[in-house]
């Protein structure tokens, strides 16, 4: 992948996604949660493009105090970091929310006016309405289920898997969106590349069912996938969260191929094979 030559400040450096980023651009400096505007200007000295990947993990039992923890990472932090960059020589930002902003059980896209009406979508539409305060150019990324090595939605799966205890969530039918690293590190760098602006969903263009997505799983790991997991059971496990586990997102790439990108992993089964190869 060619390097980015722009100088980029990152927050959420240390996540999954953020790491990966590190690694397209030859200069990069880490902004931190607790920075104060000053810091942050100060920071931002020198700096093209912003990447806005802030925010405490999604995927833990919620407490109300959590909750205040999960918005506070995202809405606060965004809405001060957005002050920063208005006031800086920055050229470009880039802010992250989630396809949970999409109802469940329908085909979304861009264009999509319709959204859920639980926590998730509220912490979404909250995240991306700080963001859009910015007075740069600036693109949001709805991010799908992320999939790569070594971390992100896939380490978590892996152990049942592995032991041979891998199988569907329910009854199979749940829809889901999903991208390869690869594939949104390249939509990070064509976005910054074209300075393109607007809301775009960072998913693969064929979401697919959690019964394919499961079994095109155990075929790349050479696994059985024959023990059903009861949506009861992660209820039990995560609470409220769970429904970042078991709700069905139908979710679409229009705005992102309608300027020309394209994807190098189109289906689950090459995005698979490509990371347990």
């Amino acid at each position: 992948m060619n390097i980015l030559h722009d100088t980029l400040a990152i927050t959420g450096a240390n996540g999954f996604v953020g790491k990966h980023l590190q690694n397209i651009f030859s200069h990069e400096v880490v902004l931190h949660r607790d920075d104060s505007v000053a810091v942050l200007l100060d920071k931002l000295k020198g700096v093209d493009v912003v990447i806005n990947l802030a925010g405490a993990p999604i995927v833990t039992r919620w407490s109300e105090g959590y909750k205040r923890v999960l918005y506070a990472s995202r809405i606060e932090t965004t809405r001060k970091l957005v002050k920063a960059v208005n006031q800086s020589e920055v050229k470009y930002f880039i802010s992250t929310s989630a396809i949970g902003i999409y109802p469940n059980n329908k085909s979304c896209d861009e264009s999509s006016t319709e959204y859920a009406d639980d926590f998730l979508a509220k912490l979404c539409k909250d995240w991306e309405r700080e963001a859009l305060k910015c007075t740069k150019p600036t693109a949001i990324v709805r991010f799908g289920v992320v999939l790569g090595k070594n971390g992100g939605a896939l380490q978590k799966m892996l152990i049942p898997f592995r032991l041979g205890l891998g199988g569907v969530i329910g009854d199979g039918k749940m829809m889901t969106s999903w991208i390869h690293i690869v594939d949104l590190l390249n939509m990070y760098k064509f976005l910054i590349d074209h300075k393109a602006e607007g809301v775009y969903n960072a998913v693969a263009p064929h979401p697919v069912t959690n019964s394919i997505f499961t079994k095109a799983l155990g075929k790349a790991l050479n696994r059985p996938t024959f023990m059903p997991l009861p949506i009861f059971v992660l209820k039990m496990m995560y609470g409220e969260a769970s429904c970042v586990l078991t709700d069905s997102k139908e979710v679409y790439p229009k705005q992102i191929e309608a300027l020309g990108f394209v994807f190098e992993y189109n289906t689950i089964d090459s995005a698979l094979v490509d990371i347990f190869s």
